[in-house]
């Protein structure tokens, strides 16, 4: 099952750092917050991934043709053209970066690299939110219930989108961002079917509007309820709390040895 991480967004409440780099490279700890939503998958058994590009693409497409000769010792053989990279890689990953479009919402950027993962069940989520989420467990529930879409509903903030719950952990009603409303949210971290492309219009759609709200119409998308550590990096704030975390040596979504 391949992993589908959408990473082209312009990351404007996060300014600070998105002038230079896209969000999904700002660092936690001395690694871009990419590599620690693809340590967790990993961990769990999950090490092929299509990344969705955008904003900056270029520069998360450089940082994985780059990934041996920044992360590790190298040995470059001028005369023979060859360079010689020391130590075991713990990353066995296979990485398709897709340019998606600058523009594109986040359903346009899923229907566009829907030919990179074929026609079977994949996981999705966002290049900027970390969580100590059990993701072999969440695919087993998704498997289970046989409908088009999994999302994990994570307790609400105040500021997100509800989601309502109904018999049998199914998602009766999507609807964004209400005020004065708590509840239960959006927290990325889907499995979805192939078929989902066929709600998503194109590249003008966001796939937190029509897509899920037609999916929960439709009693397709079930919820898989995660009530331990989530936190999406949305803010300079955000970034250096998961920051100061990394630094206790024992950060929530760190799953992997």
């Amino acid at each position: 099952m391949k992993v589908v991480i959408l990473a082209g967004g312009m990351g404007t409440r996060l300014a600070e750092a998105t002038e230079i780099l896209p969000k999904p490279l700002v660092q936690i700890g001395e690694r871009p917050i990419i590599w620690h939503i693809m340590k967790s998958y990993a961990a769990a058994g999950f090490d092929e991934f299509v990344i969705c590009c955008g904003y900056k693409g270029h520069l998360i497409k450089s940082y994985f043709v780059n990934y041996f000769t920044e992360n590790y010792d190298i040995t470059v053989h001028l005369g023979e053209n060859r360079v010689d990279f020391h130590g075991d890689p713990g990353e066995r990953w296979t990485v398709t970066l897709v340019d998606t479009g600058l523009t594109t919402m986040t359903g346009g950027r899923i229907k566009r690299i829907a030919p990179y993962v074929g026609n079977e069940a994949f996981c999705l989520t966002y290049g900027d939110g970390v969580s100590d989420v059990d993701i072999r467990a969440l695919v087993n529930f998704h498997r289970a219930h046989g409908r088009i879409a999994t999302v994990t509903a994570v307790p609400s903030p105040g500021r997100f989108g509800i989601l309502d719950i109904g018999d049998n952990e199914t998602v009766t009603r999507f609807h964004e961002k209400p005020d004065n409303e708590m509840g239960w949210i959006n927290g990325g971290f889907f499995v979805v079917e192939p078929s989902v492309v066929d709600y998503i219009d194109g590249d003008h759609t966001s796939f937190e509007r029509e897509p899920l709200e037609r999916l929960a119409r439709d009693n397709a998308l079930a919820a898989f309820r995660h009530q331990g550590f989530w936190k999406p990096m949305d803010t300079l704030r955000d970034q250096r709390e998961l920051e100061a975390l990394w630094n206790t040596g024992n950060a929530p979504w760190k799953r992997w040895t």
